[in-house]
Order: structure tokens, then C-alpha cells, then sequence
């Protein structure tokens, strides 16, 4: 899942983007509103976290233009106000949720996943396709009963595929939200990846789920 931040205070921004980064999100930051509005047009992001009190344009003024150009991703607002009319301001400007600083860690991925689980149908947090299974809450893989065991990226790039399955991903599309933004997409590493999941995925089955489209990308199907 891929996570734009923006928060100018550095420190605090360093520290959420580390904790983030542990727990195998991809994070872009932004330290002013500007930044985050052009961020937010020409990436994919899953999920916003947006400080109120920013430079060049506040939090609210960036969530309302998020909201008036059709931008639909969920909006996580941070704040150290906790007044009940700050927090009905912020969203009625159209954000989702809302957190006030300060917080524990804990919390804030606990919204984060409350928000994100929003997008799914499968609230149980298990993903299928065929006899291959994943447990996003345990970062569990198995195919037909066997646990297979994957690196953090590989997990990540694996949990990317199911979400979209019987879709052609493209290596664009792959970059930005298994890698980051300045990640070059024209490079092999995503190609060598996707032999590293085809080995421990299809190696010894009869069935193949991870499929080429030559000129195009990837896809996970049956």
C-alpha cells in the first residue's frame, strides 16, 4: 500500500515515515501543501496523511482541493488542536478520519488499517486465488496448505498482485506502489522480483498464477 505524508515539522515526519516503512508501506513525504497536491495528482496513493497546520497551503484547503478535483483516496488528518470544532472542520472538508497529536504509533497504524480495510470486501484480511492464500494480519503465505516464506518486498509485491487480480499490472503501476516514487520503473529489479515469486509460487505446480503479458506488464490468475 502506498502513503503520501505530509508534515512539515521534520523530525515528527522522519519518525512516522521509518515507523511506516517498518511495517512495509511505501511512503512519500511532502512538507507543504503545495507539494502534496501536486504529489496526490500524479501518483496513486491508497491512503493521505495530512497535517492541519502547513506551509504555503493548510491542511484543510488541501484536503477541500483533493476533494474538489475527484481525488478519492482515503485522508488520515493530523493535528495538535483536539477541539471538537477542529475536528468537525476537518472533516467536513472531506477527510476521513481524524487523529490528534499527540499519538501513539500504535494508534495511527490501527486508523490506518481501519481506513484501508474500508476498500476491501474481505474484511477478514485473507486474500485467495486458487490454492494460493495470503493472511495480510499474520504477513502469511501458503499454497495448497504450504507455507511458503517471503522477504518483506516480495510479500508486498505478491499482496499488490492479489489485490488486483485477473487485472495486467503494469511495471509503472508496480513501482509506485511496491517501490516509491523515485524508484526507476526501467530498471530490472522488478523483473528479477517476479522470478523470485514465480520460484517459490508456481515452482512445482501444475497450475502457473503469475503470468507475463509481453509489452504490458503482469497479472495473477487462474
Amino acid at each position: 500500500m502506498r502513503i503520501l505524508l505530509v508534515e512539515d515539522e521534520i523530525k515528527m515526519a522522519s519518525f512516522i515515515e521509518r515507523g511506516l516503512k517498518e511495517e512495509d508501506y511505501v511512503v512519500d513525504v511532502a512538507n507543504d501543501g503545495e507539494k502534496a497536491l501536486f504529489l496526490a495528482e500524479v501518483n496513486p496513493y491508497d491512503l493521505i496523511i495530512l497535517d492541519i497546520m502547513l506551509p504555503v497551503k493548510d491542511g484543510i484547503t488541501v484536503c477541500r482541493e483533493l476533494r474538489s478535483k475527484k481525488i478519492n483516496v482515503f485522508v488520515l488528518m493530523l493535528t495538535s488542536k483536539d477541539r471538537v470544532r477542529d475536528k468537525v472542520l476537518g472533516l467536513n472538508s472531506g477527510a476521513d478520519d481524524y487523529l490528534a497529536k499527540p499519538f501513539a504509533f500504535e494508534e495511527l497504524l490501527a486508523r490506518i488499517s481501519a481506513l484501508l480495510r474500508r476498500n476491501k470486501t474481505d474484511k477478514t484480511g485473507i486474500l485467495k486465488i486458487a490454492d494460493l492464500e495470503m493472511d495480510q494480519l499474520k504477513h502469511k503465505v501458503t499454497r495448497a496448505g504450504k507455507e511458503i516464506q517471503l522477504t518483506s518486498k516480495e510479500f508486498a509485491l505478491l499482496e499488490y498482485l492479489m489485490l488486483n487480480a485477473t487485472h495486467v499490472i503494469t511495471r509503472t503501476t508496480i513501482s509506485e506502489h511496491v517501490w516509491h516514487e523515485d524508484f526507476d520503473s526501467f530498471t530490472n529489479v522488478i523483473d528479477v522480483y517476479m522470478n523470485f515469486l514465480r520460484n517459490k509460487i508456481d515452482k512445482g505446480h501444475k497450475k502457473q498464477l503469475i503470468h507475463t503479458i509481453h509489452g504490458k506488464g503482469y497479472v495473477l490468475r487462474e
